[in-house]
């Protein structure tokens, strides 16, 4: 198949396309500032894929990075406009083209369901309050017109996303080599994380499996608490976890997106992957960062 991947040189995208390709596929990345197809221009609303108009596989990943720097009015202005403008300008081109793909799977993620403590949450539950939902919500509306056209949409709702090579477990890995890592917080809130291995795998999984649509879950079936996930990468680094982060001084440090990444608790289950026969690579944490991490041992 022919696939294009907005947000291609990003983690995820990047991931994704390394494994699809091997798996024969000819992968296209939709790019910016140029003018050599396929390129588009969200200002210019302009698309276009040049003799590429045979795409059988939308993938879009493209938006602001939430977790640099720190939350202002500007910077979450550009996180939302960055998902909502480009999905948009997606949705219209193929809902109108005369070769229509025949999915296109769009980012959003778990962030739409707030913070919601130990409640088990599913594809099925409500959105929660605050901006983060707020974002995915509009992010997931803006694809409406495609799903109106007659296209098998899919909002691929991700969790914390874990890799050596990028996101927040790169991150973390220093501080916790150096004996610098600890809980935020108290502990207790839940993390829906989920492998680069199973990201790459389930999106292929959903390519394949035409009963799939909607919003999916891309999370490990086994969510863990903050402390958990604490000790076992520690454990798995063969360093001490004894210091930790008070609420009130990651709020200090990060502002309001410490309220909503890093002391929110959100349980969430990948019930549709599931019940599809999706199978996790690494469904639990201690065999995620044994894979992930072995290198660095």
């Amino acid at each position: 198949m022919k696939i294009l991947i907005s947000g291609a040189s990003g983690l995820i995208g990047k991931a994704t396309a390394d494994y699809l390709s091997q798996k024969g596929h000819q992968i296209l990345s939709l790019r910016r500032n140029t003018t050599s197809p396929p390129y588009w221009d969200l200002e210019k609303r302009i698309i276009d894929l040049g003799d590429n108009q045979d795409i059988d596989v939308v993938i879009n990943l493209a938006g602001e990075n939430i977790a640099e720097g720190r939350w202002n009015q500007q910077k979450k202005d550009r996180i939302l406009k960055s998902r909502v403008e480009g999905t948009e300008l997606i949705a219209a081109y193929f809902s109108k083209a005369e070769y229509r793909p025949k999915v296109i799977i769009s980012g959003s993620a778990i962030g739409i369901y707030g913070n919601r403590g130990a409640e088990e949450l599913t594809e099925e539950s409500a959105r929660g309050s605050g901006f983060l939902p707020e974002v995915c919500y509009q992010w997931e509306r803006s694809i409406s017109s495609a799903s109106s056209s007659g296209i098998r949409v899919v909002c691929v709702r991700f969790g914390m996303v874990l890799s050596a090579k990028g996101g927040a477990l790169e991150k973390m890995i220093l501080p916790f080599k150096i004996g610098l890592g600890g809980i935020i917080g108290n502990g207790d809130q839940y993390i829906s994380w989920i492998s680069i291995n199973d990201v790459a795998g389930a999106i292929s999984h959903i390519i394949n499996n035409e009963n799939l649509d909607g919003p999916i879950n891309l999370v490990s079936p086994i969510p863990v608490t903050n402390f958990d996930f604490t000790k076992v990468l520690g454990k798995t680094l063969h360093r001490p976890t004894v210091f930790s982060i008070p609420a009130f001084f990651a709020r200090l440090l990060f502002g309001e997106m410490a309220e909503e990444l890093l002391l929110a608790s959100t349980k969430v289950i990948p019930k549709k992957l599931l019940k599809s026969g999706y199978s996790f690579q690494e469904p639990t944490l201690d065999r995620a960062f044994d894979k992930l991490l072995s290198s660095l041992n």
